[in-house]
């Protein structure tokens, strides 16, 4: 093989793989949770608890008012603190860290599992941000 068809068969590869890790995400997100739009999540946020699964230094930079804090990497740890008795509606930036939680949670017995379709970049509603002197 030429170098140019090397090239393609290596840019095909990894093509497919990206498009294999967006599957296994939007089917691990079907399975685990319910995604709603913007809205749905506004009207149904003031009966639910409100994750940011983000850091805590994008968290403390920005976030939806009325959201609570518990970064995926401190899931494990926190889930104590997260009822199994209310909805669950979890955010990130995107959404691919809102799945792994969803994942985590429905795995630990959580049903009620909600994500924000567009995340946070997509986030139109309320915010609160930390104030520049």
């Amino acid at each position: 093989m030429n170098f140019l068809q090397t090239l393609t068969l290596i840019l095909a590869a990894i093509l497919l793989a990206m498009g294999m890790n967006w599957l296994y995400y939007y089917i691990q997100g079907r399975r685990s949770a319910t995604i709603i739009d913007q809205e749905a999540f506004r009207q149904g946020m003031r009966k639910a608890q409100v994750i940011d699964v983000r850091e805590k230094k994008e968290f403390d930079g920005s976030h939806i008012l009325g959201a609570r804090n518990i970064p995926y990497t401190l899931l494990n740890n926190s889930m104590g603190s997260i009822r199994k008795d209310q909805p669950v509606y979890l955010y990130d930036t995107g959404k691919t860290l809102s799945v792994r939680a969803a994942n985590k949670l429905r795995k630990n017995g959580y049903k009620d599992i909600y994500i924000l379709k567009d995340g946070f970049n997509g986030w139109e509603g309320k915010k609160k941000s930390k104030k520049t002197v």
